[in-house]
């Protein structure tokens, strides 16, 4: 009885990791990680591209030249031209403002965070507006996945931080600022000084 229900368990044991290998060749990408977008990108990449047909065009995975840095997200359209950063947090800690300077993930201070995408952003302005030959103002912001967070939109260290399903909102409810010559000029430069991270 004993021999049986062990060989029964190491049957059970077999067709259990059989079914893993199964079910992770299905489900993981062959793309390497390191070129594949985060959860976090791909479900703003998804509401992006809800703008398209009103005008607005967006760049994902960009590089700033000299850095490791990357926006993820440049979007140009009628409203102007923003930088979003997208950002998976965990959904058990609670997210905090101390003094509208400080942003807190549980007990950790984001704001490395917070000046990493202010950076970005003033980096892409300075290298679209020498391309264009006028300033370009690029609007930096964090889009955060996960956890709940309890405003709908808060500037903290000049940084736009709200909830990821806000940001087509955030883009669109602002006022019309370019022209569709403005916005196509804008994006070609933008695509010239800003490589794709993970070039074809």
């Amino acid at each position: 009885m004993l021999f049986g229900s062990w060989r029964l368990g190491l049957t059970a044991a077999i067709l259990a990791c059989v079914a893993d290998a199964v079910y992770r060749a299905r489900t993981v990408s062959t793309i390497p990680a390191w070129r594949r977008a985060s959860a976090a990108e791909r479900q703003t990449e998804a509401q992006l591209k809800k703008l398209e047909r009103n005008g607005y065009k967006t760049l994902h995975a960009r590089a700033i030249p000299g850095s490791e840095a990357q926006i993820d997200h440049l979007v140009v359209g009628p409203t102007g031209v923003y930088a979003v950063d997208s950002e998976k947090w965990d959904k058990r800690l609670p997210v905090r403002v101390q003094s509208h300077r400080k942003l807190f993930h549980g007990p950790f201070n984001q704001k490395p965070r917070l000046d990493e995408a202010r950076w970005e952003a003033a980096q892409a302005s300075d290298l679209i507006s020498k391309a264009l030959g006028r300033e370009i103002t690029v609007v930096p912001s964090l889009a955060i996945y996960g956890p709940p967070i309890p405003w709908r939109i808060l500037n903290i260290r000049e940084v736009d931080v709200f909830s990821g399903g806000l940001v087509r909102k955030w883009i669109t409810k602002r006022e019309r600022s370019l022209t569709t010559a403005e916005i196509k000029a804008i994006y070609l430069a933008a695509e010239r000084v800003l490589p794709a991270r993970y070039p074809e």
